[in-house]
């Protein structure tokens, strides 16, 4: 990943020394200094926008199997949502009298545990697994 990041300031540094030199070549008279400013600073904002979307998790939305018991076969979908702090929102909904159906860890992926909504939707709460 750094190794991407770091050909593309390259690639964006290279466009900034290409574009001094056109301004000292040719453009020195057509554009002002602010111009080149901008277009470096655009450059800039893009390589930003990208490195944010490759390092910010996707959130995937895909249907389960027609024969799975993962949840009951009279719902077709189920909530899943990330939780930082697992068993401090446990605890709360444990107080509060809500029910926890189901708890597991799953290596590699994280800890899971589910609850339903009122009308006995499940919903399962996520906390995935620290990269250190």
């Amino acid at each position: 990943m750094w190794r991407t990041i770091l050909v593309y300031a390259l690639a964006l540094s290279l466009a900034a020394a290409l574009l001094e030199w056109l301004q000292y070549r040719y453009l020195v008279r057509a554009f002002p200094g602010e111009f080149y400013i901008g277009l470096i600073a655009a450059g800039f904002v893009a390589l930003g926008i990208w490195v944010g979307n490759r390092l910010t998790p996707r959130s995937r939305s895909e249907p389960f199997k027609q024969d799975s018991d993962y949840f009951p076969a009279d719902r077709t979908a189920m909530v899943n949502l990330r939780a930082s702090d697992l068993d401090g929102l446990l605890a709360e909904f444990r107080v509060a009298g809500i029910e926890i159906t189901r708890e597991e860890t799953m290596d590699g992926v994280g800890r899971f545990a589910r609850v339903h909504d009122p009308e006995g939707n499940p919903i399962e709460l996520w906390k995935p697994v620290q990269s250190d």
